[in-house]
C-alpha cells in the first residue's frame, strides 16, 4: 500500500497537478492539507472521475484537510472531538486541521499543525496547546489500534539535518526545542519515522519559500512527515520525497512525500 502526504497549499489552484501527479503515482491514499475551501466547493468530482473516493474536512481560504482513497474509508470523522469531547477541546476544532479514517484495518490520520508565526506569539502558544491535544488523541488511538499512520503537515523539522541551515534557524518557529520535545513526546506514544529508517543523510527537504531561490538552491526545511506504530512501520517498505511537482510553474511551496508498506 502506497500512503502519500501533500500540503497542495489550496486544492483548487493546484487540481490539475494533482490529478496529474496521481496519474503518474497511483498511490492507494493521498492525505492533503492546506485545501483551503469549504467543504460544499471541495472538488470531490475530479477526484471521483478519477477512481478516488473524498474525505474532506475545510474552511474558506485557510487550512483544510482531505484524504483521497482508491478504496471506501470506513469509521471517518474530524477534528479531536470525537475522540477528546467538545468540553476539551473547545474552540480548538473551529480550524480544520485533522480528518482520520480506516482502510482495513489500518488507521489513517492526516494533520495539519498550526505553523506558529513566531516563538512566544499566541499563534506560537496555540501550537503548542494543539500538539497537546493531538498527543492526547493519539494516545487514545494507538490504545485502540495498534495499526495508525499519521502524517501531513507538521510544520516541525525534527533535527538539524532536517532544514537548510541550522544554525541561521536555530531558535525559530519549527525548530524551537520546546516544539521539537512536543514531536517526540507524541513519537514515544511508539510512533516512528520510515524516511529516517531509508534516509539519514540531511539536505532532504519537503518545502522551500517561494522567495530568494530557496528550491533551486536546496534551502528548505523537512516538515511533512510520516508516523507509523510499531507494526507498520516493520513493514514499511520505502519512504521517498518527489521533487517533480515542486518543479512546475506555480507549484505549492511543499511536494509530496510517498510511503510504501508491505501486506496491504
Amino acid at each position: 500500500m502506497k500512503i502519500a502526504t501533500w500540503n497542495v497549499n489550496s486544492v483548487r489552484i493546484r487540481l490539475d497537478k494533482i490529478i496529474d501527479w496521481l496519474a503518474v503515482n497511483p498511490v492507494d491514499i493521498l492525505c492533503l492539507q492546506e485545501t483551503k475551501v469549504i467543504d460544499a466547493n471541495f472538488p470531490e468530482s475530479a477526484f471521483t472521475a478519477i477512481g478516488y473516493h473524498a474525505y474532506y474536512s475545510g474552511q474558506k481560504s485557510y487550512n483544510g484537510v482531505a484524504i483521497l482513497s482508491r478504496v471506501p474509508l470506513t469509521e471517518v470523522s474530524t477534528g479531536f472531538i470525537p475522540l477528546l469531547g467538545a468540553n476539551k477541546v473547545e474552540h480548538f476544532d473551529e480550524q480544520k486541521r485533522l480528518i482520520t479514517g480506516k482502510i482495513d484495518d489500518t488507521q489513517i490520520i492526516c494533520v495539519y499543525v498550526p505553523n506558529g508565526s513566531e516563538v512566544g506569539s499566541d499563534k506560537y502558544l496555540y501550537k503548542l496547546q494543539w500538539l497537546k491535544f493531538l498527543h492526547e488523541y493519539l494516545q487514545i488511538s494507538l490504545k485502540t489500534n495498534p495499526r495508525l499512520c499519521i502524517c501531513g503537515d507538521f510544520n516541525i523539522a525534527p533535527e538539524d539535518r532536517d532544514v537548510y541551515d541550522s544554525v541561521k534557524s536555530e531558535g525559530a518557529v519549527g525548530v524551537s526545542p520546546v516544539e521539537r520535545q512536543a514531536l517526540q513526546n507524541i513519537m514515544q506514544l511508539g510512533l516512528a519515522d520510515p524516511f529516517r529508517r531509508f534516509t539519514s543523510e540531511g539536505e532532504y527537504f519537503s518545502w522551500w519559500d517561494y522567495r530568494q531561490g530557496s528550491f533551486r538552491q536546496n534551502r528548505g526545511w523537512r516538515i511533512d512527515h510520516h508516523y507509523l506504530s510499531l507494526p507498520l512501520y516493520e513493514q514499511a517498505i520505502s519512504c521517498t520525497i518527489d521533487l517533480a511537482p515542486r518543479r512546475l510553474k506555480q507549484p505549492s511551496d511543499h511536494t509530496p512525500v510517498i510511503l510504501e508498506i508491505s501486506g496491504n
